[in-house]
């Protein structure tokens, strides 16, 4: 029987999976390259792309082990990512000016939407006949459908858009002399 202080280890069978830094080591200049490769031109900087399969790569280190075959599952994983992240490109919008800037809280036109609204309801109450129910129903935030209007109002839906027709050349007439006298 003999003691060896160091004890010595049989070797790994060649299929058996590769330690995580060995692992690395082999697929470094492969997803240089690959990213490299995927990014030319594309709007994405390869060390972006690089990163994203990193992260891929030790989650499913953690979830499922090491991939059977490394280099395909690294070039697959690659333009997966690539994918993604064109995607993301096409989507994002440039903004065009601060976001602060939008103008949507400026007081003032917001006083002068609402006084136009106003002046609008006003001068629609005035229509004759059926043209401010008409109307009122048309601007409605629900959104009705054009039976539902009809059914409303009682009249026929073939009839809404002729009295439609009518009841908006009534309020453009009574706007107009409403802005010739004001």
């Amino acid at each position: 029987m003999r003691t060896d202080p160091l004890p010595t280890h049989d070797p790994p069978p060649a299929d058996a999976p590769l330690p995580e830094r060995d692992l690395i080591a082999l697929l470094g200049p492969l997803l240089a390259a690959e990213a490299a490769a995927e990014t030319t031109g594309g709007g994405t900087e390869a060390g972006d792309l690089e990163q994203a399969v990193w992260l891929r790569l030790l989650e499913r280190l953690r979830r499922d082990g090491p991939p059977a075959d490394p280099p395909l599952w690294l070039r697959r994983a690659v333009r997966a990512e690539a994918r993604r992240f064109r995607r993301t490109v096409r989507r994002e919008t440039a903004l065009t000016c601060e976001p602060a800037d939008a103008g949507r809280h400026d007081p003032e036109p917001l006083a002068l939407a609402a006084a136009h609204r106003r002046a609008l309801r006003d001068a629609m109450r005035r229509l004759p006949g059926r043209c401010p129910g008409l109307l009122a129903a048309l601007l409605s935030p629900r959104d009705p459908t054009y039976r539902e209007i009809a059914g409303e109002l009682g009249i026929s839906q073939g009839s809404l858009g002729p009295e439609r027709s009518r009841c908006l050349g009534c309020l453009r007439r009574l706007l107009a002399a409403e802005v010739a006298t004001g």
